[in-house]
């Protein structure tokens, strides 16, 4: 069994951990050179290629067809790289290099394709109009990816936001008593990093493609709400908060307000959450 990740980051890394577990064969792809050294001491075998240049991934016509891709590449905004050269481009590049005989393709996408919902419940058939540049080219990288020659064996997992061990949004500016500049009465859909890892694991297990996924807690949170439990944990001031500039991508993603159910996810696969909601999740992370 041979799996391959693009994208070892805050969640790839964990899933290559958990898929190496068994004792699979895992390869991961990253355009550093640094990072493929210290990966490698763990046991993943690395490729050193740049997603946004087809050229450097010629090498992955000579590899064995993987049984499962998982793309979980994200935007980090470095100099000279545009959102969509990543996001769309840099996925075309993938799978047109991929071998014809690939098994599943995970792609991980995110809840901000949908949009503001004016605080209404929101699942995988709800209409998405994104806000955001980003939202808007992986909502285009999903599609991409169903009309690929390889979309009939494709797994779209739309993920809330990642929270986790070294993630726990604005705990600077809670610490320092500095005002968080979201709107306090907007929800937060969240997603443990480990609970959104096991997903990953359980779709590549038990999931027919094509399928998506809508990969949340469930209990969607105000924001107020979320950080005066965070700031409690932390022992720090009350939050105070700002109102965001809505010229900014930032600004933008605050005033969007939807409640995104993983009914799906939770149903057809039998999927259970360690963290159910963020009072667990941020408990075994601060307490």
């Amino acid at each position: 069994m041979t799996r391959l990740i693009f994208g070892c980051g805050y969640l790839g890394e964990r899933v290559a951990r958990l898929w190496l577990d068994p004792g699979k064969n895992v390869r991961a792809v990253t355009r550093s050179p640094q990072r493929a050294a210290v990966f490698a001491q763990n046991g993943l075998e690395l490729l050193v290629a740049d997603i946004a240049d087809k050229d450097t991934l010629a090498s992955l016509r000579a590899l064995p067809a993987p049984e499962t891709v998982l793309f979980a590449v994200g935007f980090d905004r470095s100099p000279g790289q545009a959102v969509r050269d990543v996001c769309v481009e840099g996925l075309r590049n993938v799978l047109d290099a991929l071998p014809a005989e690939t098994g599943k393709v995970i792609y991980i996408s995110t809840t901000g394709v949908f949009g503001d919902a004016g605080g209404e419940w929101v699942n995988e058939d709800f209409p998405c109009r994104p806000t955001r540049e980003t939202s808007g080219a992986m909502l285009d990288a999903e599609r991409l990816l169903q009309q690929h020659a390889l979309g009939p064996r494709a797994i779209i997992l739309r993920l809330a936001g990642i929270y986790g061990p070294g993630r726990v949004p604005n705990a600077e500016a809670l610490r320092s008593g500095d005002p968080i500049a979201v709107n306090p009465e907007g929800f937060l859909n969240l997603v443990h990093v480990d609970d959104a890892a096991r997903a990953v694991l359980a779709v590549a297990d038990r999931a027919v493609p094509p399928r998506m996924y809508v990969v949340a807690d469930g209990n969607p949170v105000r924001r107020s709400e979320f950080y005066a439990e965070a700031a409690r944990l932390l022992d720090a001031p009350p939050p105070r908060f700002a109102a965001p500039d809505p010229g900014t991508a930032k600004g933008r993603r605050s005033e969007d307000s939807r409640r995104v159910s993983s009914a799906r996810l939770t149903s057809e696969l039998d999927f259970t959450f360690r963290y159910p909601s963020y009072r667990e999740g941020l408990r075994a992370i601060l307490s």
